[in-house]
């Protein structure tokens, strides 16, 4: 009798274990470059991202489901970019995005994630002049660090201007805009000096004899580079293989953070400066407790924190509050819950997300010490809103960017009333 029960169980199909039920998860895609010249910048954002799906899980996931990170390597090749961000949201269906650090790789991945319907949140500077639906910039636009910069050296006297930058979008976009506002300032064109080299550019010597020379005119000149990636080691050595001094001509950057620094001798380097909207030096008890957790995440106390990675960090949490808001990941009901949401930042109080997809950031100038970490040398009384839009470029001055409903339009001319389309 035994046996003929077991048969029939057998014939129904009926399993005399409990059933295992495979755990779903929620995947976050993870794009950044661990190989290639950009390496140097974007591996520790790989490794901060880990650190907050982590610490995330340790409170219980989100909406009742464990997160999990999937990692590709887009290895600095812009085009592989896009081919990876389609892998992550048609393949390993992630919920979200968080990546990128060049604006070109970031060009190349917006129309998969508009095709797609998927959400980029994009942690680093650029140069504006953009709003996507799909989109969410949690680093500065150029009135969150370029213009206020320029305004910093403006008010330490600096009459002449060297703008260098890596031959791409973003510096050219952002010298575009510097340009700009330095000759509706009064500088005169002679008193502007341009330059781009190639991503990864290591021979300095010709570039820097150049900059000592035009600094040489007797008025006071300075650096605004926006010099992206490991060609910033032999640009900085090359400076003081030729005896620049940050009280000669000073530099600042807009690229270079610990994370960078980390790679150079900085004691020939001290005071020359750099603008971003954290640094590792901030004395507040959130930057300590992140500091501490990320010592203790990634085994190393010697490793520094930087700005993109509290962009992320502001990012991702407020990612997660909008998820946990709307009850689902779903990315249209994620963008229409997520904009006026708040969470801390590392240097003191909360940022927003504004209706234009920017957030809120105070702008701080940090200027290099011997040991690689920056002195807080001048700071907004208060947060900054990242304008899409540049008020100094005559074409963009009159555009908008507002995605509720319903307006819901990246580049809306305040002067036509028309929506020119999805965003710039």
């Amino acid at each position: 009798m035994k046996k003929a029960l077991a048969g029939l169980a057998l014939g129904l199909g009926v399993v005399a274990t409990t059933p295992t039920v495979a755990q779903e998860t929620i995947k976050v895609g993870i794009l950044h470059s661990l190989s290639g010249t950009m390496a140097i910048s974007e591996t520790t954002l790989k490794d901060a991202m880990l650190m907050l799906i982590e610490e995330q899980n340790k409170k219980g996931g989100l909406l009742g489901m464990e997160l999990e990170p999937v990692v590709v390597d887009p290895a600095s090749d812009w085009p592989l970019f896009a081919e990876k961000a389609r892998e992550l949201i048609e393949v390993n269906e992630v919920a979200a995005v968080f990546g990128c650090w060049t604006s070109v790789s970031r060009k190349s991945v917006l129309p998969v994630f508009e095709e797609l319907n998927s959400l980029l949140f994009y942690p680093v500077q650029y140069e504006g002049e953009e709003s996507q639906r799909n989109v969410f910039y949690t680093g500065a636009a150029p009135n969150q660090q370029a213009i206020p910069a320029v305004d910093y050296l403006m008010d330490q006297g600096v009459e002449r201007w060297v703008l260098a930058g890596t031959d791409y979008v973003y510096p050219r976009t952002t010298n575009k805009i510097l340009e700009q506002y330095l000759k509706d300032s009064g500088v005169a064109a002679e008193d502007i000096m341009i330059n781009y080299t190639p991503f990864g550019h290591s021979d300095w010597q010709t570039i820097v004899a150049d900059i000592k020379a035009f600094g040489s005119a007797g008025k006071k000149t300075a650096v605004v580079s926006t010099i992206n990636g490991d060609a910033n080691v032999p640009f900085y050595k090359e400076l003081a293989n030729q005896g620049i001094e940050a009280t000669d001509i000073p530099v600042v950057a807009f690229s270079v953070g610990e994370e960078e620094l980390a790679g150079i001798d900085t004691a020939p380097l001290v005071g020359h400066l750099a603008a971003w909207n954290y640094f590792m030096s901030a004395d507040t008890d959130a930057n300590y407790d992140f500091i501490d957790a990320w010592h203790a995440f990634i085994g190393d106390d010697t490793r520094v924190t930087n700005d993109p990675m509290e962009a992320h960090y502001i990012g991702f949490n407020m990612w997660v509050k909008a998820v946990e808001a709307a009850g689902t990941t779903d990315p249209d009901a994620v963008i229409d819950s997520i904009v006026g949401v708040a969470v801390p930042n590392l240097t003191g109080g909360y940022s927003a997300m504004m209706p234009n997809h920017h957030i809120t950031k105070p702008v701080l100038i940090g200027e290099i010490q011997d040991d690689g970490q920056f002195e807080i040398v001048d700071s907004t009384d208060g947060l900054v809103v990242g304008d899409a839009w540049s008020d100094y470029l005559p074409e963009s001055a009159p555009l908008i960017s507002d995605w509720r409903k319903p307006m819901s339009c990246g580049n809306f001319n305040t002067e036509t009333g028309q929506c020119g389309g999805t965003g710039g």
